[in-house]
C-alpha cells in the first residue's frame, strides 16, 4: 500500500493552541505512518487559500492524497474545498462548521469532513466561569478573535446565554495572540472611557490573549493602577497542558477552558476513511471542561 502524503494548514505559528495542533499532527503522522507537511498561513485567509491551492493544483505524483486545514477567515474555502474533491483529494476542516460539506459529500468520491470543538459550549463554560468567579455581579473586560472568525462568533453568543444578567461585559477584539490581545487592551487603556470603568475580571476567549491583557497591564507606569489591575482574575480559553493549564497552576490565570487539539484525531480519521474506502460522519465534535472545575471554582474567594 503507498504512503498516504496529507498536507495541514493551520492558521499561524505563534499560538499556543495552534503550536499543540502541529504537535498532535506530528504524534498522528507517526503512529499512522503517512508524511505529513505542516503550513502556516500567517493570520491570513489570502494566503491560506493561495498555499492549499498550491497544494491542490502540484502535478498528479506530488498531490497530497488529503487536506486538513484550520480556517483563518470567515469562510472555510469552499471553492477550494471542491476543487480539491475534484482533484480526488480528501478535505477535512479543523474548529469550523461549513455548509458546503453537505452539497459536496453528495457527489464526492473523497474523504470529506469536519472536526470541530463546540464553540457555543466553549463560550458557555466561560459564561458559567464568570458566574462562578461573579457572585455578585460586576463587569468583564472580554477579548474576542477576529470579528469575522465563527469560533470567535459562537464562543461569544454561548458566553452570552449563560453569564447572570447582573454581568455586565466590555468586549475588545484581538487576532488570537499575545500580542495582538496586548496592543489592543493596550489601546483601550488610552482612551477614557477605560479609566472610569469598574472592571472585576478579564476574560480572553485564547489563553495567549489573556497573557497578552496582563503583558498590558504590567506596562503601566502607575503602580497602584497596575498593581490593581494585575490582581484582578483573569480567565482564558484552550487549557493546554503546558501554557493554560500551567498558568492555571501558577496563578497567573484564575481558570480556562480545556479545548483537546484535534489535528491528530483527523489525521488518524482520515487514514482510517482512505484505507477502508468509506465516508466518516459530517461532523466529529471535541468535549471541552472548565479548568478548575466550576464547582471549585465557585468555592474561591469572590
Amino acid at each position: 500500500m503507498k504512503k498516504l502524503k496529507f498536507v495541514v494548514s493551520l492558521t499561524t505559528d505563534d499560538n499556543d493552541y495552534q503550536i499543540e495542533q502541529k504537535e498532535s499532527a506530528e504524534q498522528a503522522a507517526r503512529k499512522t505512518g503517512v508524511d505529513v507537511q505542516i503550513i502556516h498561513a500567517q493570520n491570513d485567509a489570502i494566503n491560506q487559500s493561495t498555499q492549499v491551492l498550491k497544494a491542490i493544483q502540484a502535478p498528479k505524483e506530488l498531490r497530497p492524497d488529503g487536506i486538513i486545514f484550520e480556517p483563518v477567515g470567515g469562510t472555510a474555502l469552499p471553492q477550494v474545498a471542491k476543487a480539491a474533491v475534484t482533484a480526488g483529494i480528501g478535505w477535512v476542516i479543523l474548529n469550523r462548521d461549513a455548509s458546503y460539506i453537505e452539497e459536496l459529500r453528495k457527489t464526492s468520491t473523497s474523504p470529506l469532513f469536519s472536526v470541530s470543538s463546540d464553540h457555543v459550549e466553549i463560550g458557555r463554560i466561560q459564561g458559567r466561569q464568570m458566574a462562578a468567579l461573579l457572585r455578585g455581579g460586576g463587569s468583564v473586560l472580554y477579548i474576542q478573535g477576529p470579528s469575522e472568525n465563527s469560533a470567535a462568533k459562537d464562543r461569544t453568543l454561548g458566553m452570552q446565554e449563560t453569564k447572570p444578567a447582573s454581568v455586565q461585559v466590555t468586549m475588545l477584539k484581538a487576532q488570537w495572540t499575545q500580542e495582538s490581545s496586548q496592543r489592543s487592551v493596550r489601546s483601550w487603556l488610552k482612551l477614557t472611557t477605560s479609566q472610569r470603568a469598574a472592571i472585576d475580571l478579564i476574560s480572553a476567549q485564547d489563553d495567549s490573549m489573556a497573557m497578552g491583557a496582563r503583558d498590558a497591564f504590567k506596562e503601566l507606569a502607575n503602580e497602584d493602577e497596575r498593581e490593581r489591575w494585575l490582581k484582578l482574575p483573569f480567565t482564558g480559553c484552550d487549557g493546554l497542558p503546558k501554557t493554560g493549564q500551567a498558568w492555571v497552576r501558577s496563578g497567573m490565570l484564575t481558570a480556562t477552558v480545556f479545548v483537546p487539539p484535534n489535528a491528530g484525531q483527523a489525521i488518524e480519521l482520515l487514514v482510517d476513511a482512505i484505507q477502508n474506502k468509506k465516508m466518516p460522519p459530517e461532523r466529529v465534535v471535541t468535549a471541552a471542561a472548565s479548568i478548575p472545575a466550576l464547582d471549585a471554582l465557585a468555592r474561591k474567594k469572590p
